[in-house]
């Protein structure tokens, strides 16, 4: 398991000095943020991310994302053109050392949240999704602005994608996914580069989007579509887990038993009776998610992949990015480790015994 941590380049306010300082970090993730979605990377972009994080000891390996525009996951008259700048992105990203790529097919929101500084009673705070504050909302009819939903969109512009993506439904979807991967992961082949899927957040449809990564069944058609390693999963603990029918560590076992994670986000979420969520710190006692469970699947089907702490608490006054402060995900890398560690143990153990 190689570790990992999401930086957000040169304007994030945790930087790659903090970030070196965590015992066993490896990998960055990032991406070029200042370029349009459906444009090429420039080389000299990633180029400079690579140079800066070696400069602090680290390697610049995981992309977080190249972003699939909307005009691809509708299938618009610019698929074609974007599909083909997202071909030269991977295949440039590659010639910089670049080994995982993640993305998602996330109609228009990438994550919804109703609140990103809930406090809980230690005193710290973190991301919520709480049905209660969506009640009563309707995008086609107000003006909506929940957190991380992407400001670059007017409301009448938001308001046209839903009933775009409402004519085209799941199916559509599908279709319009088909065509993406049959183009896209014979470049990734061609680059050794692993494309890794990030699972819908949460994993059920909000305001009548289509949200079709959402669970065992989902996952396994998607990867059916193209049966390559290349075509694999970021599999986040905590998207899928805000889903009280999904087995997470059944799922890890069995998708990292066939190969098919590329990439793991590992968090805990605590899921409410109405199935809102908070997102909790790394460990089981507070949350709703077995992680030993999760480290120990892991472990066993010998996961080789990347994988970072996912979104943290702010805790200890920290300000910043909402779930991206360093403590907390400092501390969740920690656990997670000594989880692994302890697993590794004791499977070892075993193995002694049956010899």
């Amino acid at each position: 398991m190689k570790s990992s941590f999401r930086w957000y380049g040169d304007s994030d306010p945790v930087t790659l000095d903090k970030i070196r300082q965590i015992p066993g970090m490896r990998s960055i993730v990032s991406a070029v943020y200042d370029v349009k979605p459906g444009e090429v990377w420039p080389e000299e972009s990633i180029k400079h991310l690579v140079d800066e994080c070696a400069a602090n000891g680290l390697v610049f390996d995981v992309v977080e994302s190249i972003p699939v525009t909307e005009e691809i996951k509708l299938g618009r008259p610019e698929r074609d053109r974007h599909i083909e700048n997202y071909c030269e992105s991977i295949q440039r990203c590659a010639k910089c050392g670049i080994k995982c790529i993640t993305y998602n097919f996330m109609p228009v929101f990438d994550w919804t949240r109703t609140q990103l500084d809930k406090e809980a009673e230690d005193g710290s705070t973190s991301l919520v999704m709480y049905w209660d504050q969506l009640k009563g909302l309707d995008p086609l009819k107000d003006d909506i602005h929940l957190p991380g939903w992407d400001a670059s969109y007017t409301q009448d512009e938001v308001r046209e994608l839903i009933r775009a993506y409402g004519e085209l439904g799941e199916e559509g979807l599908w279709a319009n996914i088909e065509y993406f991967l049959k183009r896209v992961i014979p470049v990734a082949e061609e680059c050794d580069v692993v494309m890794a899927l990030h699972p819908d957040d949460p994993p059920y449809p909000i305001f009548g989007l289509p949200r079709v990564i959402t669970c065992e069944k989902n996952i396994d058609r998607y990867l059916s579509i193209v049966d390559s390693p290349a075509n694999s999963l970021c599999l986040c603990t905590g998207s899928l887990g805000s889903s009280p029918d999904n087995d997470i560590p059944a799922m890890v076992r069995k998708y990292s038993a066939r190969g098919r994670i590329g990439f793991m986000h590992i968090r805990n979420v605590k899921i409410l009776p109405d199935t809102s969520f908070e997102e909790s710190g790394h460990l089981t006692q507070k949350g709703s998610l077995d992680m030993n469970a999760i480290v120990k699947a892991l472990v066993e089907t010998g996961f080789e992949g990347y994988f970072r702490p996912d979104h943290g608490r702010m805790i200890w006054g920290e300000s910043g990015k909402p779930g991206y402060g360093l403590f907390d995900r400092a501390l969740g890398r920690i656990c997670l480790c000594g989880k692994r560690t302890a697993n590794i143990k004791t499977t070892k153990g075993r193995q002694k015994i049956k010899s």
